[in-house]
């Protein structure tokens, strides 16, 4: 048997790759554990970010809807609430929408006649509004599902954020009453 005089040679040769692979393997795991870091860095703002908005919103949710449906008869309005799902990840589960008219038991936004319904929409989306204001509004027939008292306390509610420099846009409505408490 004779000694292979290339083995020394080809010895260094794999050393040198072996070196090379450990010096690659090691950059890739620093990329990897950087890019693992960064996502998570942007997960931790994204779940920041939604809870700030969905708290803001909830806290508005019950203001605005008690002021749109508060009257005589009920001096504290209604209730309505935002619930979360799946608190823990609130990406994989949905948000609860449920609003409890004067008077009334709690129920899902679902279940509500055509005017409640009416009336927890909007509250929603002036609590949005509250959150991220957008410059100006179109509302087409908002109150279509709408009776006299409930176009008066939207028309009332409109008004008073006018006023107040938070609102400003056009409402469609073939109703007398926002014709006649319209701004030129």
């Amino acid at each position: 048997m004779q000694p292979n005089l290339k083995a020394l040679n080809q010895f260094e040769t794999i050393q040198e790759k072996l070196k090379e692979s450990g010096v690659t393997f090691e950059a890739a795991k620093f990329k990897s554990k950087s890019a693992a870091q960064a996502f998570q860095e942007v997960k931790n703002s994204r779940q920041d970010m939604f809870e700030d908005a969905f708290d803001h919103i909830s806290r508005s949710l019950v203001t605005i809807y008690k002021d749109l449906t508060r009257s005589n008869k009920y001096p504290i309005g209604g209730q309505a609430s935002l619930n979360l799902d799946n608190q823990e990840d609130p990406y994989n589960g949905g948000i609860k929408f449920t609003a409890m008219p004067p008077g009334k038991r709690l129920r899902d936004i679902d279940q509500l006649s055509g005017g409640e319904r009416t009336i927890a929409a909007l509250a929603l989306l002036f609590a949005i509004h509250s959150y991220r204001p957008a410059p100006f509004f179109v509302m087409d027939e908002i109150d279509a599902a709408l009776d006299n008292i409930n176009v008066k306390k939207v028309c009332n509610f409109l008004e008073e954020k006018t006023k107040a420099g938070v609102f400003q846009g056009i409402v469609i409505s073939l109703k007398d009453m926002f014709y006649e408490r319209a701004q030129g």
